[in-house]
């Protein structure tokens, strides 16, 4: 009998990772702290889910189908602020809402590529990039990144075939953290834009990159859009994970053949959650300013004990937006490392493995901290549950 292509898909890593609590009793004096996924458990501030209600209840729209790339009022806010930020022109027609930024992904890779063709992935991956990849018949094409976790354009060259369709990125990096320098993603763009394949750049954690000003330069550059794919999320930017709500920028014309795959399976995003999308834009930029500020305070406290780690063996690969990612010291596969930490020390993080080709050994030795709903009391106590680990 065949084997589908779900079948042969990982099962959902944060969804496994929950069931290893399955079971385990955790104490009032130690408690479990859970940094395995990368999603604000806060809800949206007050004002804007009183904004969210008062547009449920006194527009009928907001329970009625809109158009299939997103209300127009949303992609004409977005891009203005995806032209503020980067310090370009963007038109509303460039710019598409997807049901969640996981969705945009899919859409595009459904939109570039046929059965048996090639997109390039930097490992570690974002595993859900991978997984809708297997999914789709498309295969995964790894490019390793090193002890820096960044990838290098002339290896990405060399894997090039002329079934390669695109080369996917992630910067702020999930799971690794790192910040891409604006000079790389410039390389990443001319490598793709000189080979006639799409260069996706997944931007989730864009507000809560270190740097000021614009990240990088390539919506300046003349004819962006037949080359990048932006993929963005207000998930993290709102506390909207739960209304599913992302966006796309690219070509009009790629724009169109996406429309056919979000016409199939969601028809249109959510009303609620765009409503609320286009109004924290509006309403919120002094409030997300305090909550970069304060994810980019969690980050300094990290760094600030991470000496007392790496006087145990421990190894800071990567370290920013939401994530830091370690080499630990233990001379057991992380896998192992992770599932025993629930109940060893009430501690659930992911492994390096899930975000790993399975032949690659590197991912045995790291794990991923997703550390924004922790602030610096709760890192301290992270810290000092790590430091006391012997295995």
């Amino acid at each position: 009998m065949t084997q589908t292509r779900t079948a042969a898909t990982f099962a959902p890593p944060v969804m496994e990772a929950r069931r290893w609590l399955d079971g385990v009793t955790f104490t009032a004096d130690r408690p479990l702290i859970n940094v395995s996924q990368a999603a604000p458990v806060d809800p949206p501030p007050l004002a804007l889910r009183q904004a969210m209600a008062e547009f449920a209840v006194t527009e009928d729209s907001a329970h009625l189908y809109g158009p299939v790339l997103g209300n127009d009022d949303l992609r004409s806010e977005l891009a203005v602020q995806i032209g503020n930020h980067y310090t370009a022109g963007i038109r509303t027609q460039q710019v598409a809402i997807t049901s969640g930024c996981n969705q945009a992904f899919s859409a595009v890779i459904s939109a570039l590529t046929d059965q048996d063709d090639e997109v390039i992935l930097p490992t570690p991956w974002y595993f859900n990039h991978k997984m809708w990849l297997d999914m789709a018949g498309v295969r995964t094409v790894e490019l390793p990144t090193g002890d820096d976790l960044l990838p290098d354009p002339d290896k990405a060259r060399a894997l090039i075939t002329n079934r390669t369709r695109a080369i996917a990125l992630v910067t702020p990096n999930n799971p690794g953290g790192v910040e891409y320098p604006a000079d790389l993603v410039r390389a990443f763009y001319d490598l793709a834009r000189e080979t006639g394949i799409r260069l996706i750049v997944d931007e989730t954690y864009r507000d809560f990159d270190s740097r000021s000003g614009p990240p990088h330069e390539l919506f300046q550059q003349s004819g962006w859009d037949d080359t990048l794919v932006h993929l963005y999320s207000f998930s993290k930017a709102y506390r909207l994970t739960g209304h599913r709500v992302g966006a796309i920028a690219t070509s009009e014309s790629l724009l169109s053949e996406i429309e056919k795959f979000l016409d199939t399976v969601a028809i249109c995003p959510g009303q609620i959650g765009q409503f609320a999308a286009l109004w924290g834009m509006r309403n919120l930029p002094h409030w997300l300013a305090d909550e970069r500020d304060e994810i980019l305070d969690r980050r300094a406290a990290i760094s600030d004990r991470m000496p007392e780690l790496t006087a145990k063996g421990w190894r800071l690969l990567g370290l920013g937006a939401y994530f830091a990612y370690l080499e630990h010291p233990f001379d057991i596969p992380s896998d192992e490392l992770a599932r025993r930490l629930v109940a060893e020390a009430g501690i659930l993080l992911l492994p390096g493995t899930m975000f790993m080709p399975n032949h690659d050994p590197a991912g045995k030795r790291q794990v991923r901290i997703a550390f924004a709903n922790l602030d610096r009391a709760g890192i301290g106590q992270l810290f000092n549950r790590l430091q006391t680990l012997s295995f």
